[in-house]
């Protein structure tokens, strides 16, 4: 009776089993859309930076008494890379709408999102980066040969006769690059979310 008496109250006396919080994945999913939002809206200001600049940019010359304007819109690859940041501009804010109706619905029903949804906004993010590389790559070939010429066909440099116009194209391209440095930085995330997320609904 003694031991039974004993073994009751090192029982009652045991602390009781603590409930199985999932802490550290609600502090995983905290950080992740964090990190999301946060990249998105990094890309969407420096796209449209880099829009305004290159827009605004002009610069206007006069050789032997006949006067030429230096704009983006006499050339079609800049023509391009503006249109190209203007898209993954407007994708991205499309983007993050729909990102924070989802987080709100999903905080109100306290439904897990589905997984498909991260799907497409990797292959959303995928496309958006080729887009902007695509961008970067063309303006900086016209921006090289604007600086140097090529002597093959014939092409002269216009840099030293608009240094302004060709500085400030610098700046806008700067910054296009650094929004495909965020769209790669979403990739990568979204793909690491779809790999380490279990194949069904959380």
């Amino acid at each position: 009776m003694a031991a039974s008496k004993d073994s009751f109250m090192l029982d009652a006396k045991s602390p009781p089993p603590s409930s199985s919080t999932p802490q550290p994945q609600y502090n995983y999913k905290i950080l992740f859309t964090m990190l999301n939002h946060m990249l998105r809206i990094l890309a969407i200001l420096l796209c449209a930076a880099s829009i305004a600049i290159m827009v605004t940019n002009t610069q206007t010359v006069t050789l032997f008494t006949i006067e030429f304007e230096a704009h983006y819109y006499y050339s079609s690859t800049l023509k391009f890379f503006v249109a190209a940041n203007a898209v993954v501009c407007g994708f991205s804010l499309l983007s993050l709408i729909v990102g924070f109706f989802l987080l709100r619905r999903r905080r109100s029903s306290s439904q897990p999102t589905c997984l498909c949804f991260f799907f497409f906004l990797f292959l959303h993010d995928l496309v958006m980066t080729v887009l902007m590389i695509s961008g970067c790559a063309a303006a900086t070939a016209i921006g090289y040969v604007g600086q140097y010429g090529e002597s093959h066909v014939g092409w002269l440099a216009i840099c030293d006769r608009v240094p302004k116009f060709c500085r400030t194209n610098l700046v806008s391209l700067f910054l296009s690059f650094l929004a495909f440095f965020a769209y790669l930085a979403l990739t990568i995330l979204m793909a690491y979310k779809l790999m380490s997320s279990p194949p069904k609904n959380f």
